[in-house]
């Protein structure tokens, strides 16, 4: 069709910084441990290569990240019943924790994460599409975020023998108050480029995928774009996010050289002894001139060497490995890791010393504590606007001459998301606080049930009203009797 993309930079509607694109690309070549060989000269002065030892802290930081922030222990709550009902059937039939747990990794890695639902039109089931930092651009921001971007998802098929790949590059795009998703198709048979521009549905690639939707009615892209807390110092206008250990790549280079120099003594340091050539039997060619010593074909530690006279000489030269000096030096390359990344000192360890506890970190007033609950934040922004277009895009879609949602959508307020705090600091820990700043007056009682029970301020007033009503009553039973009756009226 006239149209060939090498990068996604050549697409007329996307303009990126090329630093931004080769720093992503960058990250996930880090995450996935694919280094160079090393290059060196032998003893005999030959040039080698020999593979890169490496400790991944690129994956490490992240996966420690990852579960700190969230796990399957996070309740999700709408506080309209019929809303809160359709969500969490849609959260259900996705695994969105499991999905959720899976994608964070990556994202804290590379510095962003893309989710955009859809609806499946045959199974009337509200679907997830999952975008990493490498396939969801951004074409328009403002201080709100990014209003319009594109998504690439790409599929592999085999055509005559050759494996050929196909991209598609998904604009969501605003059109006044419409909202216009264009869909392109590129096909390709070098996996480097994006290839040329090929109709939809070619060769039965995205087949019934309509080249442009418009829905009305949206008050927020249908993507939702996640990112690690904190800003971009790479690219000051950009709204992409980067990763935690892209301000640390030096010191992430300085443990990883340190780990390889410290793996490559172990190799060498085996033992070496220096024999007097007096000592040994040589070959000897059909000329009957002597060509080298003869040694046990599995013994690799002697080295010879002529020794003027007829003095023997049998020497061990083995050196000690610098096992401590390793150790130490990576040890101190983690503590400056834990300084670029706000991590309390002891979260890193090389010498299997043991981490501090959680009570420990909490008691300490810990920088990862504060560090997570950052996070936590962009995480919480995220799955609320994520809602928010599982709704919308719900009500928009009609199906079979019936709208699939026809509640209401609820507001960022509406919605709570209580993290799993367990790990840090005990419900006993939260009651006591709230309860001693309740008695000095400085807390709103509903505040305080919101702290300790993570409540929206809508559930938050119905515990309070149950509790007064309840402590308004003389009779147990009654009060009992009324508290039940109360809850079986707001569950119907």
């Amino acid at each position: 069709m006239g149209e060939r993309l090498t990068t996604i930079n050549d697409h007329p509607k996307v303009n990126i910084n090329p630093d931004e694109l080769e720093r992503i690309s960058q990250d996930f070549r880090e995450y996935a441990g694919k280094y160079p060989k090393v290059k060196y000269i032998n003893s005999n002065n030959d040039s080698c290569n020999r593979d890169y030892c490496f400790l991944n802290m690129r994956k490490l930081t992240a996966e420690m990240m990852s579960s700190l922030v969230f796990n399957e222990q996070v309740e999700i709550k709408v506080d309209d019943d019929t809303a809160n009902e359709f969500i969490q059937h849609v959260f259900e039939h996705n695994d969105f924790k499991k999905n959720m747990i899976r994608y964070l990794e990556p994202m804290f890695a590379s510095g962003g994460l893309a989710v955009r639902p859809y609806v499946d039109i045959d199974t009337k089931e509200v679907e997830f599409s999952w975008a990493l930092a490498n396939a969801f651009f951004p074409l328009r921001h403002n201080s709100g975020g990014i209003t319009e971007g594109v998504m690439m998802f790409s599929t592999v098929k085999t055509e005559n023998k050759k494996t050929v790949y196909y991209t598609l590059l998904e604009f969501h795009e605003w059109n006044d108050t419409d909202y216009v998703i264009t869909n392109e198709l590129y096909r390709t048979e070098d996996r480097t480029v994006i290839g040329d521009k090929v109709p939809l549905g070619y060769n039965g690639v995205y087949e019934g995928i309509e080249p442009e939707t418009t829905i009305t009615g949206l008050s927020k892209p249908i993507f939702n774009y996640l990112k690690p807390s904190g800003f971009n110092n790479f690219s000051l206008d950009s709204p992409l996010g980067v990763g935690i250990c892209d301000n640390a790549t030096t010191t992430l280079k300085q443990i990883n050289d340190t780990y390889d120099q410290f793996n490559w003594e172990i190799r060498m340091g085996q033992r070496s002894v220096i024999v007097s050539d007096h000592l040994l039997n040589y070959t000897f060619d059909e000329q009957g001139n002597r060509i080298g010593p003869v040694f046990d074909p599995d013994v690799n530690i002697y080295r010879p060497m002529r020794m003027d006279g007829d003095t023997d000489f049998v020497k061990d030269i083995t050196h000690d490995i610098r096992t401590e000096q390793y150790i130490a030096a990576i040890n101190q390359f983690f503590k400056t890791l834990e300084m670029q990344m706000q991590l309390s000192v002891g979260t890193f360890s090389f010498d299997g010393q043991s981490v501090k506890t959680a009570t420990e970190i909490v008691s300490e007033n810990s920088l990862t504590y504060r560090t997570r609950n950052m996070q936590c934040n962009e995480v919480e922004k995220f799955i609320k606007g994520l809602i928010v277009s599982i709704l919308e895009i719900a009500a928009a879609t009609t199906v079979k001459g019936s709208k699939l949602y026809t509640g209401t959508i609820p507001t960022f307020e509406q919605i709570s998301v209580d993290f799993d705090d367990g790990i840090f600091e005990s419900a006993e820990q939260k009651l006591e606080f709230y309860s001693n700043a309740k008695m000095a007056g400085i807390v709103p009682t509903t505040e305080a049930i919101k702290g300790v029970f993570k409540l929206t301020d809508e559930e938050a007033l119905k515990w309070l009203k149950m509790i007064i009503k309840q402590e308004t009553m003389t009779d147990p039973a009654e009060q009992e009797e009324e508290a039940v009756e109360e809850e079986i009226g707001e569950e119907e």
